[in-house]
């Protein structure tokens, strides 16, 4: 499995932005992805994941009501939308799969295949 995170960029607060996690090489259908996130000096953080279906989801706290996770497993890509955004928001977002389908796990080690990040800058 490759994927290609997408979609970041220059926002100021209360903008959105909508991040893509595209599989070039393997299917995305069969596996649950998660989003994570890392500021510079900063440990890596979990945003938010989903279970290979779309069904359900998980998120953090610190993004509950502003972010939603969604896929579309036609378009073998899962998305992640950011609402609301925050100064405290800015960092670089990444996307991971499990080959565990059903798995919203917090932690980076549940996740076998992971994408280069895209950056999110939040001026205020």
């Amino acid at each position: 499995v490759q994927l290609q995170a997408s979609g970041g960029g220059l926002v100021q607060a209360g903008d959105s932005l909508t991040l893509s996690c595209r599989s070039s090489q393997g299917p995305l259908g069969s596996r649950a992805v998660a989003w994570f996130r890392q500021a510079p000096g900063k440990e890596r953080e979990f945003v938010a994941a989903i279970e290979w279906s779309g069904r359900m989801s998980s998120m953090s706290d610190s993004v509950k009501g502003r972010f939603t996770v969604s896929r579309d497993n036609t378009r073998n890509t899962a998305y992640l939308r950011l609402n609301s955004l925050r100064p405290e928001d800015q960092a670089i977002y990444s996307c991971a799969v499990s080959n565990n389908p059903f798995t919203r796990s917090s932690s980076p080690s549940d996740y076998d295949y992971w994408g280069q990040g895209t950056q999110v800058t939040v001026s205020s």
